[in-house]
């Protein structure tokens, strides 16, 4: 009962939230449909209970808010309707219709009591969610923007978004490391959380750290590992799939997952069921180029050795042609050789009989020249000074002159010329 004080009625607290809670208890007795986002499960394995966090949003700020309670019963059964409807078990950040009931307590407050959740109607959200964020992209002539940007020849530097602990991304290195031919593939690592409403942010902000040093990078690889529908919520997001669309290099996505494709594999560059996939499409790639390489290099040696054999027997065949030519032309020259030392043979021979014929008439000149030979025949020989005398003028009237004969010299004085 409340006590009066100073003519003042003054409730216990106990009282108070006894009667909130009969009032709510008589208000509130059926059960009903609520809307709202779970912004966290809050599941407690110890005990199997769930005490999610229910908030309304609107332009992006919380305007409603209210715990609730999914008890272990309630929550495995639940859990295992999206595990076989969604493949994905009930997880944070998702917008769900739930049939709960108002219950309040006086020692734990106002909750919901949630006793099923419609997995259909989170397909749908999720369906609705991905219609706007196409519709948004076509209108604003972004969806098909990735897909214009040329792709490079040969993709040997790559950066990734992704969990580094995820089986995907082990699956893919696996693949790209341990080609067979060879290819050699630069990654760098981005961690972000890659599933949830946290995931949106946490990828958009490593893509704007990526954007700063894209003269680093070929592409972009956001890599997850498997999943269901639920998990990739985010990956139709509006922002996110934007921040794709728009990037200045190829965005190329493998999350994973073999149903329809969200709209932020849509608008990638290349998008790939699983990471497995995309690293073989990163291989592919390689061998596009190498292969024709490869023929071309084959080609080309196979034109070298042709083209050395056709020059190796022209070659060859100009050898024997030169060897041929040359012992014709040598055999040739010998013989006018021959001729012409046998002709200068006849010739020198003649010349030499002439030479001594010649050399026998000057002999006898010579002999017949001989000043002994004339003195003998009774000539003499005068002369003025030394000089022999050939004329009369050349003397004068007493000149003392020489008359040589064969026997002796005569010395004379000039006392008339005549």
């Amino acid at each position: 009962m409340p006590e009066v004080i100073n003519d003042k009625t003054i409730f216990s607290l106990l009282e108070v939230t006894k009667s909130i809670q009969k009032t709510i208890s008589d208000r509130y007795k059926s059960l009903f449909w609520v809307k709202a986002e779970m912004n966290k499960l809050n599941h407690y394995k110890h005990s199997g209970h769930c005490y999610p966090e229910l908030v309304e949003k609107k332009d992006g700020k919380i305007v409603a808010e209210i715990r609730s309670i999914l008890w272990k019963s309630d929550f495995e059964r639940v859990n295992a309707q999206f595990i076989k409807l969604l493949n994905e078990p009930l997880r944070d950040g998702i917008t769900i219709y739930f049939q709960a009931g108002i219950s309040y307590d006086p020692l734990h407050g106002l909750s919901l009591r949630i006793v099923d959740i419609d997995v259909s109607f989170v397909l749908g959200e999720l369906e609705k969610e991905k219609k706007e964020s196409i519709f948004r992209l076509q209108e604003e002539g972004l969806f098909d923007a990735n897909k214009r940007i040329p792709f490079p020849l040969i993709p040997k530097r790559l950066a990734i978004i992704s969990v580094e602990t995820s089986k995907g991304l082990s699956d893919f290195y696996k693949i790209i490391n341990n080609n067979p031919w060879g290819y050699k593939i630069e990654t760098t690592l981005y961690p972000a959380l890659l599933q949830g409403d946290k995931s949106i942010a946490s990828i958009i902000k490593q893509m704007a750290v990526i954007a700063e040093r894209t003269d680093q990078y070929d592409a972009v690889a956001i890599i997850r590992g498997g999943g269901g529908e639920v998990g990739l919520s985010s990956y139709n997001n509006y922002h996110l799939s934007k921040a794709i669309a728009i990037f200045p290099i190829p965005v190329l996505t493998g999350i994973g997952h073999s149903t329809n494709e969200t709209v932020s594999e849509m608008v990638a560059y290349k998008n790939a069921i699983t990471p497995s996939e995309l690293a073989d499409f990163l291989i592919q790639k390689f061998h596009n180029f190498a292969i024709p390489l490869d023929n071309a290099q084959k080609q080309l040696i196979l034109a070298i050795n042709n083209l050395f054999h056709t020059e190796r027997s022209k070659l060859q065949n100009a050898v024997q042609t030169i060897n041929w030519s040359s012992i014709n032309n040598i055999k040739s020259e010998q013989h006018q050789i021959s001729l012409l030392a046998q002709k200068l043979q006849l010739y020198s021979e003649h010349f030499i009989k002439q030479q001594h014929h010649e050399l026998d008439n000057l002999s006898r000149l010579i002999k017949m020249a001989d000043p002994h030979l004339l003195l003998k025949r009774g000539f003499s020989i005068s002369r003025k000074n030394g000089k022999a005398i050939t004329s009369k003028e050349e003397i004068n009237i007493g000149d003392e002159i020489e008359t040589l004969f064969v026997d002796g010299l005569v010395t004379s004085t000039v006392t008339q010329k005549k």
